[in-house]
């Protein structure tokens, strides 16, 4: 009902918590003044937005039915060597410092949300389980993907145990065996969600 209201711009998002989203009145939280779009106006600046947030994606796909994975005539032609196909590049990115850094994903994150993209430009492999019968399951029932720099590395699979007290590592899948370097950066961003969580980590951990 309320992504319906948030759809429907009744109700909108102001902040988040440890528990997830937090909802207000649309008018409490939308400043007043804001300028007005045409549908045709509205979805270009949508697809700028979702070009500037990806930095490269797909000028044509399969349509979603909720957030669009592609950008249309929006940035530059760009060509990805080995992966067919016509991509948009926003080149206002491309001069961007990169910094690397450890991250746990959601799996609704945009890196990862569309699952195509994913395969042709990181060559990996991933799905939402959540679904399946848990003897399916391959990496777990909400197992976050890894992001190690510019390299999406494995899948962890843990739970909040709010009532225990614990975040429960069921386990940290490595596509490829991780080196001493990143299993113990893999570590620290675990014990960084736990401790966000207010929760003691509990588990088999990277080696």
């Amino acid at each position: 009902m309320l992504e319906f209201l948030v759809a429907q711009g009744i109700v909108a998002v102001w902040g988040r918590d440890r528990n997830g989203r937090m909802f207000d009145l649309a008018e409490r939280v939308y400043p007043e003044g804001l300028p007005e779009y045409t549908a045709e106006e509205a979805e270009r600046l949508r697809a700028q937005r979702r070009l500037e947030t990806l930095g490269i994606a797909r000028a044509k796909g399969t349509a979603q039915p909720v957030e669009q994975t592609v950008v249309g005539e929006i940035g530059e032609v760009a060509v990805v060597d080995g992966v067919p196909g016509q991509w948009r590049v926003d080149v206002a990115r491309l001069d961007e410092a990169f910094e690397p850094r450890v991250a746990l994903l959601s799996p609704f994150d945009r890196l990862v949300f569309d699952r195509e993209r994913l395969s042709d430009l990181f060559g990996y492999e991933y799905l939402l389980e959540m679904y399946k019968p848990a003897a399916q399951r391959r990496w777990g029932y909400f197992a976050l993907p890894i992001l190690v720099g510019d390299r999406l590395v494995g899948k962890l699979d843990a739970k909040a145990d709010r009532k225990a007290g614990v975040l429960r590592v069921a386990a940290v899948h490595e596509d490829e065996p991780f080196d001493a370097d990143t299993a113990q950066r893999v570590d620290a961003e675990i014990g960084t969600l736990a401790e966000w969580l207010g929760l003691e980590v509990t588990g088999p951990l990277p080696a």
